[in-house]
């Protein structure tokens, strides 16, 4: 298969990103506020040179475009993290980690990995640490230890009680895609991931999700779906089902 360019590269990766981000809600316990696909109201903001930030209207965040927020993902997410410069894998590991929890605190993680110094910046010491741990282990224990402690980081928050579940399902999915993406899926890790998203019982949540979502969406009075604004309940149904068969078919050409 030829290796991906990095425009490529930051696409694919951005797709699974934005599975998780999904579109517009302004949850009263998030503390970014009104959002879409992911950007904050401060971050449309500040891309926009709009100050104070609150200036900006909320109708601006909800009329946000794809194309717009591509280019926000890639100024201030994937250069920040030095995207392109990283082997496949971990390019999505880091990049999702750092749209999440910001670039600083993902690089931080990364760094301490490495046992180099944790500036938030990536540079060439960096770069040549990764390089010379992926040379004599491989990318995947990077990739797992990342996932891990992005995880442990979450649930120590205060708001884990109210998003918990939807980080658990994103750092998994993410965890098996990176592994996925590197080529370094063990056989045991799939068999786990499987387990996981495994049965009927899978397709049965999702479309569920999906009804509530849409319905959400259409305007039907329905009950919250763990505090889930429709449209993300949409997305992660979609990632559910489309995980499962991508994991299915990965296992059965392996």
């Amino acid at each position: 298969m030829p290796e991906l360019t990095a425009a490529a590269r930051f696409a694919r990766c951005l797709d699974h990103v934005l599975l998780y981000e999904g579109g517009y809600a302004d949850h009263p316990r998030d503390p970014g506020g009104a959002t879409n696909m992911g950007i904050t109201r401060k971050t449309l903001a500040r891309w926009r040179r709009v100050s104070p930030w609150w200036k900006l209207p909320r109708a601006e965040v909800k009329a946000l475009g794809r194309t717009e927020a591509a280019r926000i993902y890639d100024a201030a997410y994937w250069q920040r993290v030095h995207g392109a410069e990283l082997p496949a894998g971990l390019d999505l590991a880091l990049f999702d980690y750092a749209v999440n929890s910001g670039p600083a605190r993902a690089i931080t993680a990364l760094q301490a990995q490495l046992k180099v110094r944790a500036d938030g910046w990536i540079g060439p010491l960096t770069l040549g640490a990764l390089k010379a741990r992926i040379a004599a282990a491989g990318v995947s224990g990077i990739i797992v230890a990342l996932c891990d402690g992005r995880l442990g980081f979450l649930q120590r928050l205060a708001t884990f009680a109210v998003f918990g579940r939807g980080w658990n399902r994103r750092v998994a999915a993410i965890r098996a895609a990176a592994l996925a993406m590197a080529g370094d899926l063990p056989s045991t890790t799939r068999t786990t991931e499987m387990n996981l998203l495994s049965g009927y019982k899978t397709y049965i949540v999702a479309a569920i999700m999906l009804l509530i979502g849409l319905a959400g969406l259409l305007g039907v009075d329905v009950p919250s779906f763990e505090n889930h604004a429709p449209a993300s309940l949409v997305m992660e149904a979609l990632a559910f089902i489309f995980l499962r068969r991508g994991l299915k078919t990965d296992i059965s050409n392996g």
